[in-house]
C-alpha cells in the first residue's frame, strides 16, 4: 500500500511519474490528479490512470517544491 512520485530532469526540462496502489485509489487518491497537482508549480501538466501517471514541466529549479507538494496532496485526500 502506497503512493510513490519519481521525478527526472533531461535536458533541463522536469518528469514526474507517479503511482497509486488499488487501496489507495479506492480510498480516493488518483495517480493522474496527482501529479497534474505537482507539476502545477514546473509550468506543466499530466495525467494519466488511477493507478500509473505522468507528467512533464518547463522549470526544473521549482521540483524541490512540486515534490514537497505530494505528501500534503495525499494527506489532504486521506483526511477529507
Amino acid at each position: 500500500s502506497g503512493v510513490v512520485v519519481l521525478a527526472s530532469v533531461t535536458e533541463g526540462r522536469p518528469s514526474l511519474i507517479a503511482a497509486v496502489t488499488e487501496d489507495l485509489v479506492r480510498r480516493g487518491l488518483h495517480a493522474g490528479e496527482l501529479v497534474k497537482a505537482v507539476a502545477q508549480p514546473l509550468g506543466g501538466s499530466g495525467g494519466g490512470r488511477p493507478t500509473l501517471a505522468q507528467a512533464g514541466g518547463k522549470d526544473a529549479s521549482q521540483l524541490d517544491k512540486a515534490l514537497a507538494g505530494v505528501a500534503t496532496w495525499v494527506e489532504g485526500k486521506l483526511t477529507s
